[in-house]
């Protein structure tokens, strides 16, 4: 890969397209005539600052072609909109999902941009009378617009946390019953799944209980569960300019990458022999 479009140190991702999709996903672009894994997620799927993301190091590990439908900026809410992303996944010999946080969607207290779901764009008339006396256009990403609201007031948010956990609920089960062929879904965390979704920031899902992935397992071929340490602002294998410094920080590195590809391999081999 060359690494000299953002910077002398940046990473070229190669964007690449499949079908319909208004999407630009990470290359270079596979091919999708014949067998292949298909991979949802968001930046650990997509690769970020990383040469060799895990989808590439499994199809180096099976020799089977890996699609990257990665995203840095995925909710379930972009999957299950984006036409190309559930044609893929239905043409795919198995899909592998990166667990999405739960707060990346819209619902009954707010909408986030359809493409970035990371992206804020505007609060419910219900989240304004919830919160009379918070200022919504001082917010631009779900991230802050959560973690406010939880310190403002964590018992009118749990009202909002609720409504996210059943949105998300009802859309991943929809997300799993358009995947025609086996889907495994991928845990990727600092911890293993909580008994409560939380906001820690420790680098999983936000709002994603092990209760909710337990009330997935019957529409799964497989889950998957990946803990890795905390980056804790190392950069050691990673590729980004000067302006990228500390968000290449915060996610994990090449090292990790390869154990998630080492522990999906034997899974999907499996899954593709059973098929």
């Amino acid at each position: 890969m060359t690494c000299d479009v953002l910077g002398p140190q940046a990473l070229d991702y190669m964007p690449c397209a499949y079908g319909a999709s208004r999407l630009r996903f990470r290359g270079p672009a596979r091919p999708t005539d014949g067998r292949f894994t298909a991979f949802m997620g968001g930046a650990l799927t997509y690769g970020s600052f990383i040469e060799r993301p895990f989808p590439m190091c499994v199809e180096h590990g099976n020799g089977v072609v890996s699609v990257n439908l990665g995203q840095p900026t995925m909710g379930v809410d972009m999957l299950l909109r984006d036409p190309a992303i559930p044609q893929l996944a239905g043409a795919a010999a198995v899909t592998v999902i990166e667990v999405p946080g739960a707060i990346n969607l819209s619902n009954n207290y707010y909408r986030v941009h359809p493409r970035r779901n990371d992206r804020f764009v505007q609060a419910a008339p219900v989240l304004r009378r919830l919160y009379p006396d918070v200022d919504f256009a001082r917010f631009h990403f779900t991230q802050h617009l959560t973690q406010f609201l939880r310190r403002h007031d964590p018992e009118r948010f749990e009202l909002v946390a609720k409504s996210l956990q059943r949105a998300w609920q009802r859309r991943m089960s929809t997300l799993l019953d358009a995947v025609a062929g086996p889907a495994v879904l991928l845990w990727l965390g600092e911890g293993a799944p909580p008994a409560r979704g939380g906001l820690s920031g420790s680098g999983m899902p936000p709002l994603v209980s092990a209760a909710m992935l337990d009330a997935l397992t019957p529409a799964c071929a497989a889950q998957v569960q990946i803990t890795y340490d905390a980056p804790d602002g190392q950069t050691d294998g990673k590729l980004f300019d000067a302006t990228q410094e500390r968000a290449a920080g915060r996610l994990p590195g090449p090292q990790v990458h390869e154990h998630i590809a080492r522990t999906l391999v034997p899974v999907i081999d499996d899954l593709m022999i059973r098929a």
